[in-house]
């Protein structure tokens, strides 16, 4: 087949059986308003996951057409191109092109595109056309681009691909009926586009299109499409999950490749102008801007955007709004935070009391009430602070601040060797560092990605916040700590920690993983008002993600760790014996001691620091067991009667244990250590497999150990 002719001229494939639920896929750019058209779509009737074998998330959703009959629509991650560049655009260019076993090929394919900005989102459109799948195309944001003084002819586009192409305004709910109309034509027809590949590589095109159909199973149009992406793909992203080219294939490309490169041929070049040539003519018949040129003719910078800009990105006035920014999202997550928190201890400890009188007394009873209902308390208590972090974060990137403050971070991140797209996971990892990690995806480059998430968990996340304040209170020892006291050695916590981060960042890019300073190409979306409904159901769906993925683990190691700390019981014929120094926490208490006693730390710290791997607050509780504080219904006596008892707390020669040296080096232990086994999990997740969280368990606490070392032994030696 002669690769210029259009795709018409092809036989469409069978169509889909009757009896079964056709498959959409919805495609787009990032900040186009995929979402908002899912979401509209399906409600709630959806679910959220990731791609089995790769941590990309995956929504699946069932939507209706106007005669009620169900359409199952996969939401695939936004993406630029099928030339992919991240994991997210390597998995919608696997399930688009049938490459992924665990994901239906969909039958049908919906391309949003942002009408503000057309001819750069018909570079998506023009390679899903290739496909020569049926095809509908939804023009995004209407009204946005008739406000920049843009005139968008649909029809003249729909004639031109000869798709159904539908005006929508999706924050609005205004084209929904259109599009559910052309969603349910049973006869939607296979789109007819022509542009002409470069006559140096038509001969290429045509072989790596025939071995794709005879060794890789590939229909014809797929095939043509695929053979054209590894043309323009010069260094592809691969996933887990993803089936690999035959070997005739991948040997026709070398041989091709290695002809070109002897030549000096721009093949990938080449085959991208031959592209955007056609999409430039294409824009040129569908988008009309005014002629006085007060608007610019497929660019998404209107004039609001510019003037905001010129505050928001300026060189002091841009760090002044950041820094104002910052200081309410952690007021927010620090102070606000506070009172639901609250009830949902108040929550739990009800809870307790009346699962308490229904179950008698014995060690069923305390299974449930130390180890599992005190574990779900360990997670839930800070979902608050989880909840209000996402709802900054949706308002940010609603908003399109988001991207400006990567943009202005990005010179700080560039001299460690990252860009300012480190900056969102970092970010995130002050609440908690397992929505951190898992930002980091949209990190392009794989290098600068996996540095970002080895050294996200040195930020101060908000599971440190209960020790650091009880550590805090014993170092005082007041009733009352002072607030300058107070916020000074909290502020000195989080600027440790974010400074060990962007420290070790630096080091692994100029050492384990080095590699060329990374430039940031963001595109800076138009500013817009957030749909607050999109931010709740946003906030909402990763509250519950973290409750799945954190709250699991977090339960079953508290009911493991209870059972460590309670057996084995101490004979029967020694009543004076400490049930907990006998007990396997205990032992591996003493075990531990020889290599943390040079820290300043005994056994039964040792024993906290051990239990604290479930989650780091449950150090505060370990230390209530250990010294014997019976908790109250007064949370605040509570916590006084437990620093109390820390600061009587003494060693075998009668010293002081916790004392303020003591006290502060504690606090930098849990600054640089690995103490969260949840982020470990997650960890081995996005990387894969078990090396690199080994490796950031390792690192991390060698780092914590020799950190605290110096620290103990110089403030000892100066008299401390």
């Amino acid at each position: 087949m002669n690769p210029s002719t259009p795709s018409a001229a092809v036989p469409p494939a069978p169509s889909t059986s009757p009896a079964r639920t056709p498959v959409y896929a919805l495609v787009g750019n990032p900040n186009c308003g995929k979402s908002t058209l899912f979401n509209a779509l399906t409600g709630l009737k959806q679910k959220v996951g990731n791609y089995p074998g790769v941590t990309v998330e995956r929504k699946i959703g069932t939507a209706y057409t106007q005669h009620g009959q169900p359409l199952t629509l996969i939401d695939l991650p936004g993406a630029y191109s099928l030339a992919a560049r991240s994991p997210d655009e390597a998995v919608t260019r696997d399930v688009l092109l049938g490459r992924r076993t665990d994901t239906p090929t969909p039958d049908r394919i919906i391309c949003i595109a942002d009408a503000t900005n057309l001819e750069r989102n018909l570079y998506l459109v023009h390679q899903i056309l290739d496909l020569g799948r049926p095809v509908v195309l939804v023009l995004n944001m209407m009204d946005l681009a008739a406000q920049a003084g843009l005139t968008v002819r649909a029809d003249r586009l729909s004639r031109e691909l000869g798709i159904p192409v539908i005006p929508c305004e999706a924050a609005h709910g205004k084209g929904l009926i259109e599009l559910k109309l052309a969603l349910s034509r049973p006869d939607l027809p296979l789109p007819r586009h022509a542009w002409a590949v470069p006559t140096a590589l038509a001969p290429a095109v045509a072989e790596l299109q025939a071995s794709l159909m005879a060794n890789d199973a590939k229909a014809p149009l797929v095939a043509r499409a695929e053979a054209l992406l590894l043309l323009t793909d010069n260094d592809p992203v691969r996933v887990a999950g993803s089936t690999a080219h035959s070997a005739t294939t991948t040997q026709i490309l070398e041989t091709w490749k290695k002809r070109w490169d002897a030549d000096a041929t721009d093949w990938s070049g080449a085959l991208v102008a031959a592209r955007y040539d056609a999409i430039g003519r294409l824009a040129q018949e569908a988008i009309t801007a005014p002629a006085d040129g007060s608007a610019r003719l497929g660019s998404s910078a209107l004039q609001t955007s510019d003037r905001i800009d010129a505050v928001v990105t300026h060189p002091v006035w841009g760090w002044a709004i950041f820094a104002a920014i910052m200081a309410t999202m952690f007021f927010g997550i620090f102070t606000l935070a506070s009172i639901p928190m609250g009830w949902i201890e108040s929550l739990v400890g009800t809870l307790s009391e009346h699962v308490s009188a229904l179950i008698p007394p014995g060690e069923f009873h305390d299974l449930v009430i130390d180890g599992a209902l005190a574990g779900v308390e360990g997670v839930i208590i800070f979902l608050p602070q989880i909840l209000i972090l996402f709802f900054f974060i949706g308002l940010l990137e609603s908003t399109g601040y988001m991207a400006r403050a990567a943009f202005i971070m990005d010179r700080v991140m560039s001299r460690v060797g990252l860009n300012g797209k480190s900056f969102i996971p970092l970010l995130s990892s002050y609440a908690c560092a397992i929505p951190g990690i898992m930002a980091a995806r949209t990190i392009e480059e794989p290098k600068d990605r996996l540095v970002t998430i080895l050294v996200a968990p040195f930020m101060s996340c908000s599971a440190r916040l209960p020790v650091y304040l009880l550590l805090i209170a014993a170092l005082v020892g007041a009733n009352e700590v002072p607030v300058g006291t107070q916020v000074g050695l909290m502020l000195l916590m989080y600027a440790l920690g974010t400074g060990g981060a962007f420290f070790f960042a630096w080091l692994f890019k100029k050492t384990l993983l080095r590699g060329a300073p990374p430039l940031m190409i963001m595109e800076l979306p138009p500013y817009r008002l957030p749909r607050v409904r999109d931010v709740l159901y946003q906030m909402a769906e990763r509250g519950w993600i973290f409750v799945k993925r954190a709250g699991t683990v977090i339960l079953a190691l508290s009911v493991v760790l209870w059972f460590l700390a309670n057996y084995p019981k101490p004979p029967a014929d020694q009543p004076a014996a400490d049930p907990l120094a006998h007990s396997y926490a205990g032992k591996a208490g003493h075990i531990l001691e020889p290599v943390i006693a040079p820290l300043g730390f005994d056994w039964r710290i040792g024993i906290g620091l051990i239990q604290s791997f479930a989650a780091r607050e449950v150090f505060n509780s370990s230390m209530s067991v250990i010294f014997s504080v019976q908790e109250t219904d007064d949370e605040a006596a509570s916590r006084a009667q437990l620093r109390d008892a820390l600061h009587a707390a003494t060693r075998p020669d009668g010293t002081a244990l916790f004392t303020p040296l003591v006290c502060l080096n504690l606090m930098v232990f849990y600054v640089f250590a690995m103490q969260c086994i949840s982020t470990i999990a997650v960890v081995k997740r996005e990387t894969g497999g078990w090396k690199w969280p080994l490796f950031q368990l390792g690192y991390m606490t060698g780092t914590a150990w020799l950190a605290c070392l110096v620290i103990y032994q110089v403030g000892r030696a100066l008299g401390f």
